[in-house]
This record gives structure tokens, sequence and C-alpha cells, in this order.
């Protein structure tokens, strides 16, 4: 798993591959063995593939559009929906789409008691652990992955498509790769580790 660790990259050209239901349903599995919060296993997922998928991408450049003209919801972060269109483009070309959803989520948006901020916390610090399982497992057999955090550019829109309950948190999208990038810089240990003893 170390290896994994260390090979693991961000891809973003993927070659016209299906991956096989017997690995998306590891990759699921290894998420699932993830550490959570009180063992509340908050996460659910959405695999989108085929025509399901074309009709995601078409509300996803919706939202985006909307974004763009109205900025109802991220209104400092305009200047980001180049990047999001081009997730987008990335998107449609990978052949998996696994959406993530905090299944004990509240709304983004709505008032929450300090308990409950503390409870949605500590669910999507299970979810990140999660998602960084199924990333490496991915890795591991030699699939590639971008977890990707821009469907806030479109999350209404999103949401009202997936139709489920819980909080959207992030989408994933899984191909065989057709890039190996470099691996991009990381902050040294020292600027980075507080030792106390």
């Amino acid at each position: 798993m170390i290896s994994a660790i260390y090979e693991r990259r961000s891809t973003r050209k993927f070659l016209a591959r299906n991956i096989s239901k017997s690995d998306m349903t590891d990759i699921i599995q290894s998420g699932m063995k993830a550490p959570s919060s009180k063992n509340r296993q908050p996460w659910k997922y959405i695999v989108v593939q085929g025509d399901a998928k074309e009709e995601m991408l078409r509300v996803f450049r919706q939202g985006i559009a909307r974004e763009e003209n109205e900025c109802a919801l991220l209104p400092q972060s305009k200047r980001y929906i180049s990047a999001a269109k081009h997730t987008v483009d990335v998107m449609e070309a990978a052949p998996t789409i696994v959406f993530v959803v905090n299944s004990l989520g509240k709304n983004e948006m709505g008032e929450m008691t300090p308990e409950e901020h503390v409870y949605e916390i500590c669910n999507i610090q299970s979810i990140g652990a999660s998602v960084q399982n199924m990333l490496l497992a991915a890795t591991e057999k030699g699939i590639g992955s971008l977890w990707i955090c821009d469907i806030y550019f479109a999350y209404s829109e999103l949401c009202e498509w997936l139709n489920s309950e819980g909080q959207l948190i992030a989408a994933i999208a899984f191909g065989y790769p057709d890039e190996f990038p470099e691996e991009r810089p990381h902050k040294r240990i020292e600027d980075i580790v507080e030792w106390r003893s």
C-alpha cells in the first residue's frame, strides 16, 4: 500500500476502456473498510456510467452556466468556472463517475447546533478516509482517478438529479489512465510537522 500512496496521481486523461463491475466493487468495498467516527459509516456511493453519465454531464453543464450568470452559490469563485468546465470534460472521458454522499449529512446551507456541526465534521473526515481508500485501491489495480470538488459549481442541479438522501460531498472519476503525470510538489516535512516530547 505504501507504493500505491507514492504512485497515486490525479488523472485527467482516460482511455476509452470500461472498468469491470468486479473491479469497481473492489474499489468501493475498499472505501467501505475505512475507519469512521463512532462507526457511523456515513458514506453512500452512486455509480454513474453510460447513458446516465451523459445525462449527468448535461445537468452539470447547466449548473455551471447558471453559476456563471448568477453566481448564486460561489460568488467569489467565478475565476474558477473555466476549471470547472474542464473538469466536466475530464468526467466525460472517464468511463465511471462515483458520487460520494454523506448519508447522515445536513443541508450545508442550513442552521446546525454545535453538536450537529461536530458530527458533520467527523462524518466528513470519515468520508475523506473512505475516498482515499478508493483512490489507493484504484491505483493498485492500474486504474486512474480524479477526486472532484467542482461539483459545487452545479450543486443544486446535481443534488436534484441524484435525488438521494443526505449531503453530496464529492465525485470521483475512474478510468484507465491515458497519461502518467509527474508527482506534484509537496510541502517539506520540516515545514509542516511539529514534534513535541
